[in-house]
């Protein structure tokens, strides 16, 4: 049997077309399910596990860095409306099998209420009713801008709220704060206390994250004699997004500084890791600790600090903060081991903006 020319054409098409989409299947599917999307949780895994693994690159004298992280930046959920106890439950409905006819549905003819026509005493001037008309049109086109104005000023994110107030709590503006005190290497015990308060912390709630705050605060308020250096800024910023961008860079700035983490808690995941070299033969001079804070005031937490006094204060006011005012807080301190030392040379480089108290 013989096979017209406009058959086989139709063939050839539809063979044309099942390579074609075989094709794009093969090219586009099979590479996306070899090469599976990394889900954020993974890719930070990963991330710390490079950073705690074994590097060739890493320096005999290595500086350890200790660090631990919790919150988040975005907006807390508003809580859900109570029902009100006054109004009675519904009576239960019964079906028996069945149903009542429904009744007429009655629909009401629309009714059009005719435009007042004004007539008035013609005049050789005119104009009147015309003027009237331009009048309302006007007011049509500027009430609803005015009333859009109004509104996008009225917004809580655009102005700051009373302090401890429910709207300060809610509004996009927060405050992002570093608090940097450098300490002589005797405080020794401070380096215990902080790596005791990351292994045991609880920083997936407000309530734990706050007290891991104030316990920082405490340690650091034990050992006032060895209070040497201070830096600390506090700086207001509108808007979540940009504040969370703000504190990851502090954060990416302060932990570049060390050379090898030995010690991380981000969100609950512990990971340790041990000197790559033995103990340091320098002479252990400084032990630098960073507080950097996230939180929903609306104005900065101090202004500047350049005494031991001042720090004392500063630190009371930050281990005083309310779980509800904390959304984020990292703690940063090197050296972490106890066999490792921060040259004075050291404090120097990587710390220049360092203030002597």
């Amino acid at each position: 049997m013989s096979i017209s020319p406009s058959l086989k054409r139709l063939w050839w098409m539809i063979a044309a077309a099942s390579a074609m989409i075989v094709a794009v299947v093969y090219l586009g599917v099979v590479p996306a399910i070899k090469g599976q999307p990394v889900s954020l949780k993974t890719f930070e895994e990963k991330l710390l596990s490079d950073r705690l693994l074994p590097s060739e690159a890493i320096d005999n004298a290595a500086v350890s860095g200790g660090m631990s992280r919790g919150g988040s930046f975005s907006r807390p959920s508003s809580p859900a409306p109570s029902r009100s106890p006054s109004l009675p439950a519904p009576s239960p409905r019964y079906d028996y099998g069945y149903r009542s006819a429904p009744g007429p549905v009655i629909v009401p003819y629309p009714t059009y209420v005719p435009a007042p026509v004004y007539v008035g005493p013609s005049t050789s001037g005119g104009g009147g009713g015309s003027l009237f008309f331009v009048v309302i049109v006007l007011g049509f086109i500027i009430l609803p801008v005015a009333l859009n104005y109004l509104q996008s000023a009225a917004k809580p994110g655009d102005a700051a709220a009373p302090t401890g107030s429910q709207s300060e709590l809610l509004n996009d503006i927060v405050t992002v704060t570093r608090l940097q005190v450098a300490l002589l290497a005797e405080a020794r015990e401070l380096q215990r206390d902080l790596t005791t308060l990351t292994l045991n912390a609880d920083l997936t709630t407000s309530a734990g994250l706050a007290a891991q705050l104030k316990e920082t605060v405490l340690a650091l308020l034990r050992h006032p004699d060895y209070w040497t250096h201070v830096r600390a800024e506090s700086q207001t910023v509108m808007g979540r997004n940009k504040a969370a961008e703000l504190f990851d860079r502090l954060s990416i700035q302060e932990r570049s500084k060390f050379t090898v983490e030995t010690l991380v808690n981000v969100g609950g995941q512990v990971q340790q890791r041990a000197m790559p070299s033995g103990p340091s033969q320098e002479v252990a001079s400084h032990i630098v600790v960073t507080l950097l804070l996230g939180t929903a005031d609306d104005r900065p937490l101090f202004k500047s600090i350049s005494s031991a006094s001042e720090l004392r204060a500063v630190l009371q006011r930050l281990g005083s903060i309310s779980p509800a005012y904390l959304l984020v807080y990292e703690l940063l301190w090197t050296p972490q081991d106890e066999a490792d030392s921060l040259s004075s040379d050291e404090l120097l480089a990587n710390y220049p903006e360092l203030v002597t108290l």
